[in-house]
């Protein structure tokens, strides 16, 4: 990340900290004055079950490779999740996407950093999956970005939130099957060929359902001519959950 971008939001960090400041924020669970999330209700945090399949990061019971990944194989190399939406981490998502809480996407940013050293994906570049145009000129912001952003300067990582676009606008993925989903994000991105060619891509956004969503972003980027794309969220929506909407 060039120095610009990491003093820029330096600087950010400092002005929510002053707002923190005078007024203190209350944890996302328990609702105790102080933090945005505590440690205790941190801790609690759930994991994803293992095993898991090893495209996808869905809970598997047999082989190593889901049934889904199997009939239509992700464009992404591996995607991979902190924590189940469900709790605390599906009411800190809620709060960091309708709120702009950014004091939480940076706590958020800490934990996927943790989990990416461990996995140790050699990715150079960080992009966020980008919100649809008329959703971002209603909400203002995007909620992968306030990830994106503090987890690329916590890893030292180019930051490129402009090199992945949507092509056209798409209907809200809430309530549609896995078949639509796919078809409603098939073609929806275009990526910047002279920013992301021969780099490996570390995709970000805040909640995974279905995946068709990262796999399409994925696909954009390979076709403009990244050399791998990894995938990371901050949560993932699973089957005994009722597969959750974000």
């Amino acid at each position: 990340m060039g120095p610009g971008r990491a003093l820029h939001y330096e600087l950010y960090r400092a002005m929510w900290g002053a707002l923190d400041f005078v007024f203190p924020p209350a944890c996302v669970d328990c609702g105790m004055l102080g933090s945005h999330w505590c440690i205790t209700c941190l801790s609690k945090v759930e994991r994803p079950p293992s095993p898991l399949c090893e495209v996808c990061g869905s809970p598997i019971s047999t082989g190593t490779v889901c049934p889904s990944c199997r009939r239509e194989r992700p464009a992404f190399h591996i995607l991979r999740a902190w924590a189940p939406y469900v709790g605390g981490a599906r009411a800190a998502l809620q709060r960091l996407k309708y709120r702009n809480d950014m004091g939480l996407g940076a706590i958020l940013a800490e934990q996927l950093a943790a989990l990416l050293k461990d996995l140790a994906w050699p990715a150079d570049v960080v992009v966020p999956v980008p919100l649809a145009r008329r959703r971002l000129r209603y909400r203002g912001y995007n909620q992968a970005d306030l990830i994106g952003w503090p987890l690329a300067v916590t890893l030292g990582l180019e930051y490129m939130p402009d090199s992945l676009r949507r092509a056209r606008d798409t209907r809200s993925q809430v309530g549609l099957t896995m078949q639509e989903r796919r078809e409603n994000v098939r073609g929806a991105f275009s990526a910047n060929g002279t920013q992301v060619r021969g780099r490996t891509v570390l995709l970000v956004d805040d909640v995974a359902t279905t995946t068709s969503t990262l796999s399409s972003a994925a696909a954009a980027l390979l076709t403009a001519g990244a050399y791998r794309v990894y995938a990371v969220t901050a949560a993932r929506a699973l089957p005994e959950h009722g597969l959750q909407q974000a």
